[in-house]
């Protein structure tokens, strides 16, 4: 039933884990996929820092352990393996109280013999903080699993009231070594090539755009006024986004095909219908749609097209659809978009040309969203 839903929109997907997945799934949608990681895994089992750490939890033996992901929690246990901590780590982990944000972690506790005490519902580190400092730590040693980067606020908030903490970094997010993909997506996003933008996590949200560079207000602009779509996984991914003021849309279950359904469900909701010459014409990204079958577009004939599409059935001078052209150029470089468009709509009848003025849809009525 999903299949061909969002054929003519673009999509960006952002992250490195299962980048792959998600970018199959949007384009067995229809979508065009582009990928561009905006940050990348230290691998587990080279990571000093978190042998180091797993050294120092075993030593501790804690009182209580906060597992944050479930990637992240069977990476630890699997990492520990390689080192021959394995069966030490666990079974100081089974004496210690585990608490799971979220139910990810869950399974990933279960899958390795252990059992959560409890498991906030919101998947928030604050509702876990809230918990803890209400029951009391004062004098308890915990273990905080770290997902991606350090939770300086989480750690400091324990420490404040009395705890030993000891942070166990699992997995490291670092900036990819080749950056030019995601400077490209930034450059596509503020040129109008990108509907929308997928974050699976706060970490990629953050690099992303510090890595835009000078395109940055661009992007800024394009998300905020919700020219270009932010879709993230769940709150907590949403936060460096809605920090600037960026407009999200997140699914209720934080999960990635569920954001995938969102952006399924999103998407369609932003195209411009209308009834042009007799036909229902809709504008997607890079295609139209008449009556329901794809038409794919060039740059500048889509933004003819999009441009007359702003006022339907009012007259757009030349002038205007000049500057609305990727490059500018002139009046015969509009005459020349408005031809191909015409091709490319199978039909010289959707386009009418009005002497001396410009262009205008020949307009029926505008179709009900």
């Amino acid at each position: 039933m999903t299949e061909g839903v969002l054929t003519g929109f673009t999509v960006a997907v952002t992250a490195e884990r299962r980048r792959d997945e998600m970018a199959a799934l949007l384009a067995r949608r229809g979508a065009r996929v582009v990928t561009a990681s905006a940050i990348t895994i230290v691998p587990l089992a080279d990571d000093d820092a978190l042998h180091a750490a797993t050294s120092a939890c075993i030593g501790l033996a804690p009182d209580l352990v906060v597992a944050t992901t479930g990637f992240g929690f069977r990476g630890w246990l699997e990492a520990a393996e390689g080192w021959g901590q394995g069966d030490e780590l666990r079974a100081v982990l089974g004496r210690a109280r585990i608490i799971a944000r979220g139910p990810k972690p869950c399974g990933a506790i279960r899958a390795a013999g252990l059992t959560e005490e409890w498991a906030a519902p919101t998947e928030s580190s604050d509702e876990i903080l809230e918990r803890l400092l209400a029951e009391g730590i004062a004098g308890l040693r915990v273990v905080v699993q770290e997902h991606g980067e350090p939770q300086a606020e989480f750690v400091a908030a324990l420490r404040g009231a009395g705890a030993a903490v000891v942070e166990v970094p699992v997995y490291r997010w670092v900036l990819p070594h080749d950056l030019s993909p995601v400077r490209r997506l930034a450059d596509q996003i503020v040129s109008g090539q990108i509907d929308a933008v997928t974050f699976t996590s706060a970490p990629a949200a953050k690099a992303f755009l510090s890595v835009a560079g000078t395109a940055q207000p661009g992007v800024l602009d394009r998300l905020a006024s919700g020219q270009v779509l932010a879709a993230c996984v769940g709150p907590v991914t949403a936060g460096p986004l809605t920090g600037r003021g960026i407009p999200v849309v997140m699914p209720e279950r934080y999960r990635l095909g569920a954001l995938i359904r969102t952006v399924t469900d999103e998407l369609p909701r932003r195209a411009v219908r209308l009834r042009v010459a007799g036909t229902t014409l809709e504008l997607r990204g890079h295609a139209v749609l008449i009556d329901g079958v794809a038409h794919s577009l060039a740059p500048a004939a889509m933004a003819i097209l999009a441009s007359l599409a702003v006022r339907p059935g009012v007259v757009v001078s030349k002038d205007q659809l000049i500057a609305a052209l990727p490059r500018g150029n002139d009046g015969h470089a509009v005459d020349v978009a408005v031809a191909r468009l015409r091709t490319a709509l199978g039909s010289s009848r959707h386009i009418e040309t009005v002497i001396k003025r410009g262009y205008r849809l020949r307009l029926d009525d505008e179709c009900p969203r």
